[in-house]
This record gives structure tokens, C-alpha cells and sequence, in this order.
């Protein structure tokens, strides 16, 4: 809330990290209902990934803010590296129906 109006929230920042589209109905569904509560960053890999990613920097931006970060990735390494990025940032990472193995990511079932 600011201190000239409590009435009025700071939207919340939500930085959604998505592989060829795959976040689109979370996406529509945030900006549908949750009105101006969210200011939504969304961030696309859509080109072809090979099957280990040696180096994530091709692949993720170095420098990213937030109040919650959704991951609808879909390869495993880049993943596993957002969850340690944000981590880091003490941001939390929300990888739902992911079977991650690292701590950093809330990994709710589906």
C-alpha cells in the first residue's frame, strides 16, 4: 500500500518463463481475473532446445525481477537452473507438476 492512499496496491510482479507457449492459458487466465493485482513479464523460449543445456545464459536472461516467478518451462535443465537463479534472488519459483530435484522450486502437483 502506498502512504498517500491505502487504498491502492502496488500490483504484484509475476515474471512467467514459458516454452513455446506453453503458459498461454495461465497467462489469459491471470489478466482475465486477476485485474490490475498483477503486472505479468513474460519471458518465451520458443526455438529448438537440444537435449542438455550446457550453457542456460543462451537461454535465460541474466537479470530479472519479481515478486513470484511461474515456471512453465519444459526442459529440465533450464528449469533447475531459473529455480537456483531465483533462489538467489529469494524470489519464490512456483514449478507446478515438476518432479525437480532441488529444494529452491514449490513444485505443487497438477
Amino acid at each position: 500500500m502506498t502512504a498517500s492512499n491505502p487504498e491502492i496496491q502496488k500490483p504484484q510482479m509475476i515474471v512467467v518463463f514459458q516454452q513455446n507457449h506453453s503458459a498461454r492459458f495461465k497467462i489469459q487466465g491471470i489478466q482475465k481475473y486477476g485485474g490490475d493485482l498483477f503486472q505479468l513479464e513474460i519471458i518465451s523460449i520458443d526455438e529448438p532446445l537440444p537435449p542438455i543445456v550446457d550453457d542456460p545464459e543462451q537461454y535465460l536472461p541474466g537479470d530479472f525481477e519479481g515478486d513470484l516467478v511461474l515456471d512453465f518451462l519444459r526442459h529440465p535443465d533450464l528449469s533447475h537452473e531459473l529455480a537456483k537463479r531465483c533462489a538467489s534472488r529469494q524470489i519464490p519459483c512456483i514449478a507446478s507438476g515438476k518432479k525437480l530435484e532441488i529444494a529452491e522450486a514449490i513444485t505443487p502437483p497438477t
